[in-house]
């Protein structure tokens, strides 16, 4: 797990998808979470946040889901891009990142006078089981 100091809703949240075999959605969250007291999305949204805050947590925009970080221990807010490869049959999600293809991005925009704050890159299509 990771070593900051979460509230009880964020480790709920964060061990939820931290066990999740596929992103999920903060309703799919909400609905897990219904027997440990959670009543309403902004619970969920709440948690999520500071997650996303500290960097132990992802949010897919394309497909409008969180995953728990692989890298927890690490900080992935130094990764300059965070990038995702998402099977669109199965769901499964794997996060890696690049430093080759950080560093070309990091030029792109440092040539155009860009300040990034932030780059996530989702690639999707289909895994090797399902391809």
């Amino acid at each position: 797990m990771t070593t900051h100091r979460l509230t009880r809703n964020q480790a709920l949240v964060f061990d939820v998808l931290s066990e999740a075999e596929a992103p999920l959605s903060a309703y799919t969250i909400l609905d897990k979470l219904r027997g440990d007291g959670f009543r309403a999305p902004l619970q969920v949204y709440r948690a999520l946040d500071k997650l996303l805050e500290i960097g132990i947590v992802h949010r897919l925009e394309s497909i409008s889901a969180f995953v728990a970080c692989a890298h927890p221990e690490e900080d992935c807010h130094a990764h300059g891009v965070t990038a995702f490869i998402i099977c669109e049959t199965c769901g499964q999600v794997t996060e890696f990142h690049d430093h080759v293809l950080e560093e070309r991005l990091k030029g792109f925009a440092r040539a155009r006078n860009f300040k990034t704050d932030k780059t996530t890159i989702e690639i999707r299509g289909q895994c090797a089981g399902c391809a």
